[in-house]
């Protein structure tokens, strides 16, 4: 009878550890021919769904970033009116296109159709007329790098932004990070490349792992259009300002040096710095960075399907996959770790509106000794300071999850633009009484973002009026003409070689 057992249970093993070699084998199988290529991708090509032919895992997972229904409690990727959030915004970027639109960005998917959206790009004409550089579509598609090979960098950068809508019409994707032939993480842009030579380094010998942070780094960054570059005068050149280092005085010092201003504010009459998204300059000074985590390591996490593993291209917060991207590590539950995360960003919050009240009455006291006529000298020190306070407040703000990727580093980089925005209107105040004002300035109502954009004199009708109407005449066109391009792209099938 016990021999009958034993033949029983060592027949029933080797039926498991048969299916257990099977599903193996299978699996390696799957795995060898997962990336059989059919399709021989060109050179530059720039559109996603021809690259997911050969990469159909990563592709199907990138296409995920058109889902906008997963919002935190201070972003997300729900689309999101910022300044019918924050109307105080309108008033610290009155005379910039910011005061007009801004809101949160969506995912990559909606590169190209949020950049046709937003007033900030204004309704351009069909001879050209427009208000943006072609500067501005640099970080929007893989269509860039195409142009910058076909153009040339300058010339890219010398064109109008609605000399090229017709050309970049793929949103953000493959050809912007990946080498077409090998895969392999590469850099797209050059300003990047530029920045580390700026530094004395050779981005050519960055590890693979730091890659995985760089293509990002490409542009979720700051940067300013220069238009005093080596390369030909007056062409708004797309230049990082990290010759002095990463942090906000160092960009600060280097912005001072060379006297830049993004815009002069409409009120205050202060040269203004309008920060990007230095998300990778804030990654930096976090504890991840320094624990050698890179931006993909939580933003793209490894998943696996079928015996694959794979980058997931669903480039998204952690908190919606916070078992791929924080568990990993972390051991703690769910909702512990997200409530660290509110915690930070909560406590950022707090002080960073502290810092917008201060800086919205210090312009708005700022225009009161003007009309009063302060002079020129009198009113420069309070001008640097509304210049550096408010470059501490828009590097916080624009950094999206710096108060997650480097809590410390931002509560410093906020308590010092208070301190400078107390003393700046600790001077306008002496400038106020030397000129007989010895009351307090009159606040507006910017309540909401209507009434703050109403103050500082802008016609939302009008702008709004524009867009429609170039969104109606001029961008079907720009559409129609990228589909006649894009039929003689030299992309093929594999078998049809």
């Amino acid at each position: 009878m016990k021999n009958w057992v034993l033949f029983a249970v060592t027949a029933v093993a080797v039926f498991l550890l048969g299916l257990l070699a099977s599903s193996v084998i299978n699996r390696k199988n799957e795995a060898k021919y997962a990336y059989v290529p059919k399709v021989e991708i060109a050179k530059n090509e720039p559109r996603n769904e021809v690259w997911g032919e050969n990469y159909p895992a990563e592709y199907q997972s990138f296409m995920q970033t058109r889902d906008t229904t997963f919002a935190t409690a201070h972003g997300g990727n729900a689309w999101i009116d910022m300044l019918e959030e924050d109307p105080r915004m309108v008033v610290l970027w009155a005379g910039y296109a910011f005061s007009k639109d801004y809101s949160q960005g969506r995912g990559h998917q909606y590169a190209i159709e949020d950049i046709h959206n937003t007033l900030r790009t204004g309704a351009p004409k069909e001879n050209g007329d427009g208000p943006m550089p072609a500067t501005c579509w640099t970080c929007k598609g893989p269509d860039v790098p195409r142009l910058m090979n076909e153009m040339g960098v300058a010339a890219f950068y010398k064109a109008k932004w609605s000399d090229l809508g017709h050309e970049v019409v793929n949103p953000i994707g493959c050809a912007d990070c990946h080498d077409e032939k090998t895969m392999k993480l590469k850099i797209t842009r050059p300003a990047l490349v530029e920045a580390f030579q700026a530094q004395g380094k050779d981005i050519n010998n960055a590890t693979h792992q730091e890659m995985r942070s760089l293509v990002c780094a490409q542009c979720h960054v700051e940067y300013y259009f220069d238009k005093k570059n080596p390369v030909e005068e007056g062409v708004p050149y797309l230049t990082f300002p990290w010759k002095n280092g990463f942090t906000v005085e160092d960009m600060e010092k280097y912005y001072d040096e060379i006297e830049f201003s993004d815009w002069t504010h409409q009120l205050s009459r202060a040269p203004m710095l309008k920060a990007q998204h230095p998300g990778y300059e804030t990654w930096q000074m976090g504890v991840h960075a320094d624990r050698g985590v890179s931006c993909a390591d939580c933003h793209m996490p490894y998943k696996s399907e079928g015996g694959q593993k794979f980058t997931d291209h669903h480039i998204q917060s952690p908190l919606n996959n916070i078992a791929n991207a924080c568990q990993v590590c972390h051991r703690e539950e769910a909702t512990k770790l997200v409530q660290n995360v509110y915690e930070r960003q909560n406590k950022s919050l707090e002080n960073r509106i502290r810092l917008e009240d201060a800086l919205v009455k210090l312009h708005v006291e700022a225009k009161k000794a003007w009309d009063l006529g302060a002079t020129e000298a009198q009113m420069k020190p309070v001008l640097q300071d509304i210049r550096h306070a408010q470059w501490r407040w828009d590097f916080s703000a624009a950094s999206h999850g710096a108060s997650f990727h480097a809590p410390v580093e931002i509560a410093r980089v906020i308590n010092s633009g208070l301190n400078i925005a107390q003393e700046g209107r600790i001077k306008v105040a002496r400038v106020l009484s030397d000129l007989g004002y010895n009351q307090p300035v009159p606040m507006p109502d910017i309540s909401t973002k209507e009434k703050a954009q109403k103050f500082i004199g802008l016609d939302m009708e009008k702008l709004h009026r524009e867009k429609a109407e170039f969104k109606k005449n001029l961008l079907p066109k720009w559409m129609e003409a990228a589909k006649k391009r894009e039929a003689g792209y030299t992309s093929k099938s594999v078998s049809s070689k």
